[in-house]
C-alpha cells in the first residue's frame, strides 16, 4: 500500500552535515504523521525527531535538539532530515514512518506508526 524509501545516507566526519530524505508513494501523503527513527547494531530502535501532517509541529528526541531538523515537501510527497554536528553516537540507520494516527496521540514510540521503510545507513568517524 503505503511504500517508504529513504535516500541520503553516507559515510562522514564528526562535526559535518547530512540531509536524509524520504520519498513516499501508494498513500495520501498529506494526511500523515511522519517520523525519523535510527538504530544501531545490537541496540534498540530509538525516536529522533517527528513532523505533523502540515509540517507545523515537531517532536525532537534530546539527543537531536539544536542538531538535527525535520521537515516536510507535501507536494513532492517527501520528507527531511537535516543533520548537523554529526557524532559518533549518531552512527546508525534512519528510517522513516508515517502514520494515519493524529498528532495528539503523540508519535514518540514505533506503535504508533503504520509504514516503514527500510532505512539508510548513516556513519560517522571520528
Amino acid at each position: 500500500q503505503v511504500q517508504l524509501v529513504e535516500s541520503g545516507g553516507g559515510l562522514v566526519q564528526a562535526g559535518d552535515s547530512l540531509r536524509l530524505s524520504c520519498a513516499a508513494s501508494g498513500g495520501t501523503f498529506s494526511m500523515y504523521v511522519m517520523g525519523w527513527f535510527r538504530q544501531a547494531p545490537g541496540k534498540e530502535r530509538e525516536f529522533v525527531a517527528a513532523l505533523s501532517s502540515r509540517g507545523l509541529r515537531t517532536y525532537d528526541s534530546d539527543f537531536v535538539k539544536g542538531r538535527f531538523m525535520v521537515s516536510r515537501d507535501n507536494a513532492k510527497n517527501m520528507v527531511y532530515l537535516q543533520m548537523h554536528s554529526l557524532k559518533p553516537e549518531d552512527t546508525a540507520v534512519y528510517s522513516c514512518a508515517a502514520s494515519r494516527r493524529g498528532w495528539s496521540d503523540r508519535p514518540l514510540r514505533p506503535e504508533f506508526y503504520d509504514y516503514w521503510g527500510r532505512g539508510t545507513q548513516v556513519t560517522v568517524s571520528s
